[in-house]
């Protein structure tokens, strides 16, 4: 009996709680999905309804590539979501190796100083950051989206955390048979943390897929528009036919759902070779 309440109590319990919290989190979601479905009819229907008559319907998804260019609010999307991930990983992979491997004057000051940029909102910077980039005559330009997620503190110690776990005896070895501290990094640090690149790679790339705000400012042509804007674009002035921005918002979570379904099986491989090679 005393094995019996111990079992609910330590597993049975905390296991309930966590799929009750989780169909809460889950529920806005799968009601948008289901109402990406709908027609106007079903959508405006009172008691309102969680699923559609058919998941057949795809006027909705058929009207979002009508109404505005998505397809090309995707590929600017993708553009800028890698081209993001890409220099904010190589830039933090550096910096971080500096911070780990090497020791200098005001090192631990600078590496606070770094940290502190993570507690400061980033809607603090928007005027300064939109100022510099129009002086530099970067509006409407890929590199004007990207460039103010170029550095990013969190990857940058995440990265450095991971490189001090490295055995030092890697690095005096590489030393000894005349490697640099770049070839080292390329050839046999990054290799190494090859796990926790491919989940910064991911949540950067994710974060950068979703951003609004900023690219929302610094473009002014329809060419330039990522996917995130361009699911705003979908309501007017007459009304919102809320649907269509339903199956909007699910043609632009899709691309992000599918990269974190497609890399899950090499993320749990790469994790299991990293704790071989450690």
């Amino acid at each position: 009996m005393k094995k019996t309440v111990r079992y609910i109590r330590r597993e049975l319990l905390p296991g309930l709680l966590g799929v009750c919290f989780g169909s809460l989190l889950l529920f806005p979601v799968f009601y948008g999905i289901m109402g990406a479905f709908k027609t106007p009819a079903e959508f405006n229907a009172y008691p309102p309804t969680v699923f559609p008559s058919s998941f057949g319907n795809l006027d909705n998804f058929r009207t979002v590539f009508i109404q505005v260019p998505m397809a090309r609010y995707f590929l600017n999307s993708l553009i800028t979501a890698v081209m993001t991930s890409t220099v904010r990983l190589t830039v933090a992979a550096l910096a971080a190796y500096a911070f780990a491997f090497y020791s200098f004057r005001g090192e631990k000051v600078l590496f606070f100083l770094i940290l502190g940029t993570m507690m400061l909102p980033a809607d603090t910077l928007l005027i300064t950051n939109y100022q510099t980039v129009s002086r530099l005559g970067l509006l409407d330009t890929y590199l004007g989206i990207c460039i103010v997620a170029f550095v990013g503190a969190s990857q940058m110690f995440m990265l450095r955390q991971h490189f001090m776990t490295a055995p030092t005896a890697v690095r005096e070895a590489a030393q000894l048979d005349g490697c640099g501290d770049l070839r080292f990094v390329v050839s046999i640090l990054l290799p190494m943390s090859l796990p926790v690149l491919l989940i910064l790679f991911v949540q950067s790339f994710v974060v950068q897929w979703n951003a609004y705000l900023w690219p929302l400012l610094v473009t002014n042509s329809n060419s330039m528009r990522t996917v995130q804007v361009g699911v705003t674009m979908l309501t007017s002035i007459e009304g919102t036919n809320y649907e269509t921005v339903l199956a909007g918002a699910v043609v632009a979570m899709l691309p992000a759902a599918l990269l974190f379904a497609a890399m899950r099986r090499s993320l749990t491989r790469t994790m299991s070779q990293g704790a071989v090679i450690g």
